[in-house]
């Protein structure tokens, strides 16, 4: 059983993650917890895991007791919860390529320290034309130390790059953006009244928004369409739990994009798509995709879909009963809401790695042992969409729920930092995998059991993880 610190983490997180949900507490109880053993961490991360995969069964649940009048009993495996917030696939035969660009990491600057993130083409480069080095680490290393590291910071993220100075959490509660996202809500929510069906008659959309909607008990989401316009990691996280319990899901990537490190790991069971949303076409194809989507997930910064002409006004007037959830880095208010993100940076903005390097009596950053942030975001957003199509059926609105990565850093970080290390979790072993290869597009893989199990409803992926760009963007 959890230690008796980890178990108040646990509950804490648990009551507040199910609250922001609007969940009631009487489905606490069909909760049962099993596993031990922690990741090490100046934070229960374990904890903040296994809450986080909660909340998400917890969702289902309450759709299936809504729709069959059954609450249904629900386990989630501590252990195995910490391991699905690293990766769940092993390949069989082949490799994943290195998750981080060469250049990407920790650097020492003249005051501090500072993370360059420069995993995607565009970033390297813009943070390569303020450091003006030859992408060489060594060389770069050079170059950041006769920086500043808030200047740096400023520099790189001014070229449209990505960076973020090592700031403490006594810091960042006195940056103007740390002040911002302390006012936010965990999950901010705005109900969206149903007009007139968008959709043609007989079409998936408007049949949907009606409560006769249809509930498998089996597969609760099957029937249900999510329109994924994500990218690392939190977003794809939430989809592939949506996927799992039988949502139709179509991820949507821009042309030449790819992901080769994560791909794999976060595409289980999703049909991945293509479209240049600079093109007029693939716009008007983007709309059609909406008008019809049960449930619509997007990490786009917060003005990028505004300018695209899809802002939430746009995205409403096309689909009423859209349950529309989106993610930003840092925010939805303040200074850097339309700044750029990953769970690595926030990580080191609002002073998590900082806390680490105490605790480990380090003298450069510590971050957390998994990307949390990324993962506890991801099943929240995917809560969120369940409980919105939960109350769709009652009262036939949409909603719309925006998550950040910087708000959910503040919940992990309420929890003050862990004195004395819990013990460790047991290595992964053949029993912790399914029993069935996948058969994915790069190779045969194992993946990891789902760390929930709802009683009645198996979690399971009718289709292994395929290449971006491998359907055309269209529903089934």
């Amino acid at each position: 059983m959890p230690t008796a610190q980890s178990d108040t983490a646990f509950t804490h997180f648990l009551r507040e993650f199910w609250l922001a949900l609007g969940g009631q507490t009487r489905y606490l109880d069909h909760l049962q917890i099993t596993g031990e053993g922690a990741l090490a961490s100046a934070f229960p991360v374990t904890d903040f895991a296994t809450a986080a995969i909660a909340v998400a069964q917890l969702a289902v649940g309450e759709l299936i007791d809504q729709a069959h009048s059954i609450s249904p009993a629900i386990t989630v495996d501590r252990r195995l919860a910490s391991f699905w917030f690293a990766t769940s696939l092993q390949p069989q035969g082949w490799s994943l390529p290195a998750q981080w660009d060469a250049v990407a990491g920790d650097y020492r600057a003249a005051d501090g320290w500072i993370r360059l993130h420069t995993n995607a083409p565009h970033h390297r480069q813009a943070a390569l034309a303020v450091v003006k080095t030859a992408p060489e680490r060594d060389a770069v290393s050079q170059a950041v130390l006769r920086w500043r590291a808030s200047e740096l910071e400023s520099a790189v993220v001014a070229h449209q790059g990505c960076a973020a100075e090592m700031r403490s959490a006594t810091a960042w509660r006195e940056h103007p953006q740390g002040r911002a996202v302390e006012l936010e809500p965990l999950l901010h929510r705005t109900d969206a009244p149903v007009g007139p069906a968008s959709a043609g008659k007989g079409s998936p959309a408007s049949s949907r928004t009606r409560p006769e909607w249809i509930v498998p008990r089996e597969r609760p989401l099957h029937g249900i369409r999510v329109l994924d316009l994500t990218r690392i990691l939190a977003g794809p996280v939430a989809t592939r739990f949506l996927a799992g319990f039988g949502a139709d899901v179509l991820r949507i990537d821009p042309p030449g994009w790819d992901e080769p490190g994560t791909v794999p790991e976060v595409v289980l069971g999703k049909r991945c798509a293509r479209l240049d949303l600079r093109k007029p076409a693939d716009r008007a194809v983007l709309e059609g995709l909406i008008s019809e989507a049960d449930v619509m997930i997007h990490g786009y910064r917060a003005d990028a879909l505004a300018r695209l002409g899809l802002g939430a006004e746009r995205r409403r007037a096309l689909n009423p009963g859209l349950v529309d959830v989106s993610l930003s880095a840092y925010g939805w208010s303040g200074p850097w809401r339309e700044r750029r993100g990953f769970d690595s940076l926030v990580q080191m903005s609002c002073g998590i790695a900082d806390a680490g390097r105490v605790a480990a009596g380090s003298d450069r950053p510590v971050p957390l042992p998994v990307q949390a942030l990324d993962h506890a975001t991801g099943y929240l957003m995917a809560a969120a969409a369940v409980r919105g199509l939960t109350e769709r059926r009652i009262n036939g609105q949409g909603v719309q729920i925006q998550a950040s990565l910087a708000r959910t850093a503040l919940s992990l970080m309420s929890f003050t930092p862990i004195e004395t290390q819990p013990a460790a979790l047991l290595p992964l072993n053949s029993s912790d995998y399914s029993d069935v290869i996948e058969r994915t597009v790069w190779g045969p893989a194992l993946r990891l059991k789902p760390a929930g199990q709802i009683d009645g409803t198996p979690m399971h992926w009718d289709l292994p993880a395929s290449a971006l760009g491998s359907v055309d963007a269209k529903w089934l």
